[in-house]
């Protein structure tokens, strides 16, 4: 009985002291976090993935950052906001206990825009990857982007239906209480209207999936244009019934649309698709080259891009987001959320998808936006022009 006692007292010893060599090792080494706040379910959880990957991709590239004269580890925190706004605030406040020093993201602006008090109370920048809508960046100094904006976007898109495919009347269709589809409808509108066209517009309930007599009503309206800047889950179910119903009219949409999904779902059929967007594959030869490897080595990755090597342009930023992260933190010499902020704002990164300076609100100085066309013969993007605003 005697021996049993000592020997598990020896055990309780050996244990503890390994537990406290592992502590001293971790306080050892010098790790610094990166937020990621994105989706990777719901109606947005195709493109929160496509986003995400760019960022992982640049972090295994440039894994680690010196601050100081010491090298410290960039370790990404990644939570799933579940592109829901009710939602939002708990992811971010999972990113503010993990103690990232910043957060980038997300894919979807309703999300960013509902999250961002919790980044402002806990004093932590964020950095909008793809969040497009004005209200992200206003009212705050914490909430940075890097993409351009939906008023620049949807005047893009107005100018486009009307000189490019000589439309004079359009049918704009957006999520009900969605920010980022109604508010590029609205500033679609604006700019169409101004230009001397009609508009008839229409939103749709969350948690429809039968979108027949929108697409229907697009037909009887006599619209030239069919504006639908909604989800990729939405728009597969749009593009099924424009060519089950034979409407005949070219479909344009945003950002969200420049995806393998819309390629996939709009394969085979009689559909005309054009997208605004960030990048376009072969902007970066070298980039294309090695982003393209490593999805193809790894199958999660592959799964995550939906199941092909594809570049969606979300990547792209994604990747370029992580890299102007990592030039603020240098910037500023520190780990410290505030001193980080601070250095944002002179921020000058040559990115894959051109340069990165933040302006008013600490928006993007972004003044091009690239127009794609869905090849449905060959599964593959077209690039039609590189476009801007007078």
């Amino acid at each position: 009985m005697k021996m049993r006692r000592v020997l598990s007292l020896v055990l309780a010893v050996l244990m503890l002291a390994a537990l406290m060599a592992g502590c001293s090792g971790s306080s050892n080494k010098n790790v610094i976090k990166i937020g990621v706040f994105e989706p990777a379910s719901g109606d947005n959880g195709a493109g929160g993935k496509q986003e995400t990957l760019g960022i992982q991709y640049a972090n295994q590239e440039t894994p680690t950052v010196t601050i100081g004269g010491k090298e410290y580890t960039v370790e990404l925190s990644i939570v799933d906001n579940e592109s829901s706004n009710d939602k939002a605030a708990t992811a971010a406040s999972q990113l503010v206990s993990n103690g990232c020093c910043v957060v980038l993201g997300s894919y979807g602006s309703g999300v960013s825009i509902a999250a961002s008090p919790t980044f402002e109370q806990a004093g932590i920048p964020a950095i909008g990857v793809t969040c497009t809508n004005p209200q992200v960046t206003e009212g705050n100094d914490h909430y940075f982007r890097i993409c351009f904006l939906d008023p620049f976007q949807g005047t893009v898109l107005a100018n486009f239906a009307s000189a490019e495919l000589g439309a004079t009347k359009a049918y704009c269709l957006a999520k009900l209480g969605d920010d980022y589809s109604v508010g590029l409808c609205n500033y679609f509108i604006e700019a169409f209207e101004g230009l001397g066209g009609e508009v008839v517009y229409e939103t749709f309930p969350e948690g429809n999936s039968d979108f027949a007599s929108y697409v229907a009503n697009a037909a009887n309206a006599g619209a030239e244009v069919f504006f639908a800047p909604v989800s990729t889950e939405a728009a597969a179910l749009i593009i099924d019934q424009v060519a089950a119903q034979g409407l005949d009219m070219p479909m344009l949409a945003g950002d969200t649309w420049d995806s393998n999904v819309i390629l996939n779902a709009a394969n085979g059929k009689a559909v005309d698709i054009y997208v605004t967007t960030f990048y376009q594959e072969g902007g970066d030869p070298d980039f294309d080259a090695g982003v393209k490897e490593w999805i193809n080595a790894d199958a999660t990755a592959k799964t995550n891009n939906g199941g092909d090597d594809t570049i969606a342009a979300v990547t792209a930023m994604g990747y370029d987001a992580y890299y102007v992260a990592l030039e603020a933190i240098k910037a500023a010499d520190s780990a410290e959320p505030a001193k980080i902020m601070e250095a944002l704002w002179n921020v000058n990164y040559e990115g894959v998808s051109g340069p990165i300076t933040f302006g008013e609100h600490g928006n993007a100085n972004r003044d091009t936006a690239f127009v794609k066309h869905a090849n449905t013969e060959t599964g593959a993007w077209e690039f039609i022009a590189q476009q801007g605003v007078n």
